[in-house]
């Protein structure tokens, strides 16, 4: 559990490929949560229990931002995927194939967002219920014949 609260599904390393020139892979510590994914500079990697706040730059992923996961390729002891973002924004990651990263974060954001579906459509029935209670009145007004 991290310091707000969230749960923690995963934790552990990921290659990310840079947005430079060379594109290099270069190693974060992720941490998967209910919400999206933190990425977190790799030394931070050394004691992942504490969740202390965290020193360095800290980027966070959020499922109500993404869009896909796919999985682009299996080469060699990798797997290679990119997650695009719904601004259109595509982040490459590479981890060993056993790990199961882009699975797990593609379970989780599916997840995440039927829960958003969930409560999109109980605030619609409360809103719709509300309008109902709010208006009984309105019911015999629109029964009664016009008069003109």
């Amino acid at each position: 559990m991290l310091e707000n609260g969230r749960k923690v599904f995963k934790e552990g390393l990921l290659e990310k490929r840079s947005d430079g020139l060379l594109q290099l892979w270069k190693k974060k510590h992720c941490v998967l949560t209910e919400d999206g994914v933190l990425l977190l500079p790799p030394k931070q990697h050394d004691h992942p229990q504490h969740h202390q706040p965290h020193q360095g730059k800290v980027k966070e992923l959020h499922f109500a931002n993404m869009k896909t996961v796919d999985c682009v390729e299996r080469k060699g002891k990798y797997v290679y995927f990119t997650v695009v973002m719904t601004e259109g924004k595509e982040i490459d990651f590479r981890c060993p194939q056993d790990e199961g990263w882009n699975a797990e974060i593609t379970l989780q954001m599916v997840q995440y967002k039927n829960r958003q579906a969930i409560l999109a459509v109980k605030s619609t029935r409360q809103k719709q219920q509300l309008l109902v209670v709010q208006m009984p009145g309105q019911k015999t007004l629109r029964s009664s014949p016009n008069v003109a």
